[in-house]
């Protein structure tokens, strides 16, 4: 019955029009990029937008973002029964907890979402071309050729099994299905007899500095559950140490024409509230 059942919660819904929600995780770093990423994917996400969710610390101005743009802000602590000081992932030169506890937190987020499918996507990246996330009843994944492979080596410690690695589901956002996340969380616990965002807290190599990702771990589960329901597309993402305020309409043009989302790394400060 339960390898029965797991099949059965796989099946995909053919209508690329399903109605998703987006949750954006974000901290005060991210004001510069945060509307932007929000008017982004209202303008080329190619399914019908139930609501925005924002996730975030107490920010003021974060949720002045959210009024202005008709957004709902989500305190992060509503979101688990943990916060970023509960966790200890640093060495005398880098320090992660922040990055582990904002991936915890997109797990954690189909507490959030009302609809069943929600997108996550970084505070940082801006779609500049159009997507969908299911076509021709496949769920479209965007994905890049490099990875870290520690990231393997957890989701191998998670799950008991080698990750198929058809590529690199790590491309600052993805489409989640709340039926398939659930899936993979009960799987988790049940193999380590632990709440699933404890069993990663615990299977992480603390001595390295990109431990885990919550990106490949799902995309990987759901590829190694239903390959043949699944279509790999080239993320095309584009890194850039300016602010999306200081790209002209006509740069952004010129830029879609090779890229579908760019990521601005080096943020700014929320200097002005967008249109």
């Amino acid at each position: 019955m339960r390898i029965h059942y797991e099949r059965s919660e796989f099946s995909l819904v053919s209508n690329s029009d399903i109605k998703i929600d987006v949750v954006i995780p974000a901290i005060d770093k991210d004001l510069g990029t945060l509307p932007f990423v929000i008017d982004s994917v209202r303008k080329h996400v190619q399914h019908p937008i139930g609501r925005i969710f924002v996730v975030a610390p107490d920010s003021p101005k974060i949720k002045a973002v959210c009024h202005i743009k008709g957004c709902t802000f989500i305190h992060e602590s509503t979101v688990l029964p943990l916060r970023k000081k509960h966790i200890a992932y640093r060495s005398k030169r880098w320090e992660r907890s922040g990055w582990l506890y904002q991936q915890l937190l997109k797990l954690g987020s189909s507490s959030v979402a009302r609809q069943r499918h929600f997108l996550i996507i970084d505070a940082d990246t801006v779609l500049i071309r159009p997507h969908r996330f299911y076509a021709d009843g496949k769920q479209l994944f965007y994905c890049r050729n490099w990875s870290k492979p520690e990231y393997f080596v957890t989701y191998r410690k998670l799950l008991g099994t080698k990750p198929p690695r058809p590529r690199s589901f790590v491309t600052h956002y993805m489409l989640f299905d709340k039926t398939k996340l659930r899936l993979l969380k009960n799987k988790i616990e049940a193999r380590h007899g632990a709440k699933w965002f404890k069993a990663i807290l615990k299977s992480i190599n603390r001595k390295k500095q990109f431990g885990f990702s919550e990106f490949e771990t799902y995309g990987n589960y759901v590829y190694s559950v239903h390959p043949g329901k699944v279509q790999l597309k080239s993320a095309l993402n584009k890194s850039l140490s300016t602010s999306p305020s200081a790209l002209s309409e006509s740069t952004v043009e010129k830029l879609a024409q090779r890229y579908r989302s760019l990521s601005f790394h080096k943020r700014k400060s929320y200097v002005r509230s967008a249109k």
